[in-house]
């Protein structure tokens, strides 16, 4: 099964974000369910420390149902500081959690969830690399993991980089990375363009 949501090469908290996407039929969860979340997760699990697709398989029913329930949580805070960041005041894409206090804490209690911490590896003849190792569930850890990248986003450079999709019906976030980027996707941009189109040149209604 694969994720309905929209992978934009977006840092993994602002992809977690955009798992509330809107089109011309209004806006959907992707992470409607733990199926969804699961399908979610496969997609972006090579970017994600420390869990694996064997963690992943190895999930029993109680735990996907609970990483589901933490994903939709810290997904709907991250949408809240986002919104905040960025001045948004798309009604479509409001989070639930309407305080900014509310969503620090939940932001604050994922990425404390569980212990996480770096291991050298280093065969002779090879680079050194890194290795991450979390206790708790796979589950937690990996809320977590995604909780610290999103500190790490609000709390650097690229916050002052996150904008609101502009294009009509859009409810998504993305990280401007060049000056003359406007819109999340081409496929926005081309919306946007055709609906200022049709402004300028519809006739008024007699």
């Amino acid at each position: 099964m694969d994720t309905s949501a929209p992978l934009l090469g977006e840092p993994l908290p602002i992809e977690l974000m955009n798992t509330l996407w809107g089109d011309r039929g209004g806006v959907h969860d992707a992470l409607d369910g733990s199926a969804g979340a699961e399908a979610w997760l496969r997609a972006v699990l090579p970017r994600i420390e420390p869990m694996t697709a064997s963690d992943l398989d190895a999930l029993p029913k109680e735990d996907l149902d609970h990483l589901a329930r933490r994903l939709l949580g810290l997904r709907d805070a991250l949408r809240r500081l986002a919104a905040e960041a960025t001045g948004d005041l798309r009604p479509a894409a409001a989070a639930p959690i309407r305080e900014l206090e509310a969503a620090v804490a939940v932001v604050n209690e994922a990425a404390r969830a569980v212990p996480r911490w770096s291991a050298l590896t280093w065969t002779p003849g090879e680079a050194a690399g890194r290795l991450t190792h979390a206790d708790g569930r796979a589950a937690d850890a990996t809320v977590s993991a995604i909780a610290e990248e999103a500190i790490d986003l609000f709390c650097g450079d690229d916050r002052l980089r996150l904008r609101a999709c502009p294009a009509p019906g859009c409810v998504l976030y993305f990280r401007k990375d060049h000056p003359r980027r406007e819109w999340c996707s081409a496929a926005c941009g081309n919306r946007a363009r055709a609906a200022r189109h049709y402004r300028r040149h519809r006739h008024p209604v007699s």
